[in-house]
């Protein structure tokens, strides 16, 4: 009995040890994610909340008294945020807004379209994503056209760039979908632009709103491009945050730097939380259609 027993509880054995891992990957998981995602969101949040001395060297250490709402009120006011806010809108939007509609629509040509040249056209298009972009030529070329230090400039600066990224999207999405659909809104007396706004840009939703997401945070994080082609001209918030830190306003107030980057962080992630659910819906919708 004694022989026979320990082999079977060694067999019970061998079969928890799967079930155990099984539970603690998730688990594990987890852990890293909070740790590697907490980590740096508590020294933002810790050092924003900070006084001057106290966020001097910054560090993981909570801090004596949370001035965190007094310093956002300085950050406010001293930063001049609003106008700020204002000019990162007035660039992105319709950037944003133009960059999907163009792309989408030469993505549903390309998608439905084959041969040699429409390959050609289709990888001319999304060279953008690995060949970037030169600085001095941007400049030149928009001094040349007059449109250095303009709004118009900056929005078709980020609409060349961000082009290749919706037509790659985009184009692979649309294959997926049956070119049936298209026909019997010919057979109806669709013209192309009807059957674009009709039939294919609903199916796009869940695409679109991954570009979308991608771009709004490459744009309003932007300070890059933005310095060389409306630096002095037009503000935007990471522009506005590198001019006040060089210039001497926030020199060693790591506390108001952290308290400004959580301001200009927050409208973009209000707005993904809120349409969260309808991203979410888009997408499962477009999978059953």
């Amino acid at each position: 009995m004694t022989a026979t027993a320990a082999p079977s509880r060694t067999a019970v054995r061998a079969r928890r040890a799967p079930r155990r891992r099984l539970r603690l990957q998730p688990i594990a998981a987890i852990l890293i994610a909070l740790l590697t995602l907490g980590v740096p969101f508590w020294l933002v949040v810790a050092t924003a909340s900070k006084t001057q001395a106290e966020a001097l060297d910054p560090d993981l250490s909570p801090p004596s008294e949370w001035r965190l709402f007094d310093n956002f009120a300085t950050v406010f006011t001293d930063g001049d945020m609003l106008s700020a806010f204002f000019g990162s809108l007035l660039v992105m939007v319709p950037a944003v807004v133009g960059v999907l509609v163009l792309g989408s629509m030469a993505a549903w040509i390309l998608g439905r379209r084959g041969g040699r040249l429409s390959a050609a056209i289709y990888a001319l298009a999304i060279s953008g994503i690995v060949l970037p972009p030169a600085v001095v030529t941007i400049v030149l070329l928009l001094r040349q056209l007059g449109l250095a230090g303009t709004a118009l400039g900056m929005i078709g600066v980020y609409m060349g760039m961000y082009l290749s990224t919706v037509v790659f999207f985009v184009t692979g999405f649309v294959r997926t979908i049956p070119p049936e659909l298209e026909e019997a809104a010919r057979v109806d007396g669709a013209g192309p632009v009807r059957v674009f706004a009709r039939i294919i840009l609903p199916l796009l939703r869940p695409v679109l709103a991954t570009a979308t997401i991608l771009i709004c945070l490459y744009i309003w994080n932007d300070v890059f491009y933005a310095l060389f082609v409306i630096g002095g001209r037009i503000d935007t918030l990471p522009l506005n945050l590198y001019q006040v830190a060089s210039a001497g306003l926030y020199l060693q107030n790591w506390h108001l730097i952290f308290a400004y980057i959580i301001l200009m962080s927050l409208p973009l992630l209000i707005t993904f939380v809120v349409a969260q659910r309808r991203i979410i819906s888009g997408i499962t919708s477009g999978a059953v259609k």
